[in-house]
C-alpha cells in the first residue's frame, strides 16, 4: 500500500503537470482498514503537505487530521463502494480532456493502441452540480466497467489498483485528449478497424499482461 508520503507526491505531480490549479482536484487511496485517505479542502496540490491529507470512513466521517474534508468525496466513496479492485481514486481538470468534457464530448473512438489497452473507452458523465449528490451518480451509467470517465462541464476521474496506476491513467487521458485535439485540426484522426483491435485485445494478457475486467472496451 502506498504511503502518505506517496498521496502528497502524487498532488504535488498533478499541479507540476498542470493538471490542476488554485486549489482544483482531490486525490484519495483506501487502505487496508477499509478507511480512505484523501486531501483536504482549499489546499493547493503543488503545496500539499502529509498534515493535508485527511483520514475518512466509508461514510466521509473525519477519523484522523485537521481540516475540512474535500466537496467531492462522495466520487471517491462512490468508486470504492462500486468496485472493490479499486484502490485509488485521482480527480482533476486537466486542461486538454477537460475541453472535451466541455463540449460534451467523451473520448470513445478506438484510435490509440496504448489508449484501448490501459482505458478503453473514455465515456461522458451528464453533468452534475458539484458536492451534490448528482455528482457521484452521474458515474452509474459507466462506474462497473470504466477506469477513466469524463465529467461534462467539470474534468475527469481515474481510478487505479494502485495510488500510482490510476495517477498514470490520468497522464495517459490527458496525453490522449491532447493528441486528438491536435489530429481534430489536421482533419480528423482515423479510427482502428475492427479487426485490428481484436487483434491487439487477444495479445493482451499474454503480450502485455492485461487481464480482461483491466479493459474497458463496450
Amino acid at each position: 500500500m502506498p504511503s502518505v508520503k506517496q498521496l502528497v507526491d502524487i498532488c504535488h505531480k498533478v499541479y507540476e503537470k498542470g493538471f490542476v490549479s488554485a486549489f482544483d482536484g482531490n486525490i484519495s487511496y483506501i487502505t487496508p482498514q477499509n478507511t480512505i485517505l484523501i486531501t483536504r479542502s482549499a489546499v493547493c496540490k503543488g503545496d500539499v503537505t502529509e498534515n493535508d491529507i485527511l483520514e475518512i470512513d466509508v461514510t466521509g466521517n473525519i477519523l484522523n487530521g485537521k481540516g475540512k474534508i474535500s466537496t467531492e468525496y462522495k466520487i471517491h466513496l462512490y468508486a470504492y463502494s462500486r468496485r472493490p479492485e479499486v484502490n485509488a481514486v485521482v480527480h482533476c481538470h486537466p486542461t486538454y480532456a477537460t475541453a472535451f468534457a466541455s463540449i460534451g464530448e467523451g473520448l470513445t473512438q478506438n484510435i490509440f493502441p496504448e489508449v484501448i489497452l490501459t482505458l478503453g473507452k473514455v465515456p461522458l458523465c451528464k453533468y452534475a452540480t458539484p458536492s451534490t449528490d448528482e455528482l457521484p451518480l452521474s458515474l452509474e451509467p459507466y462506474i462497473e466497467h470504466s477506469w477513466a470517465l469524463l465529467l461534462q462541464n467539470h474534468g475527469a476521474v481515474t481510478l487505479g489498483r494502485s495510488l500510482r496506476d490510476a495517477y498514470f491513467k490520468m497522464e495517459k487521458l490527458e496525453h490522449a485528449a491532447k493528441t486528438m485535439f491536435v489530429a481534430k485540426m489536421m482533419g480528423g484522426a482515423n479510427e482502428l478497424p475492427k479487426e485490428k483491435i481484436n487483434e491487439l485485445l487477444s495479445l493482451a494478457k499474454g503480450t502485455y499482461g492485461l487481464s480482461q475486467d483491466e479493459r474497458n472496451v463496450f
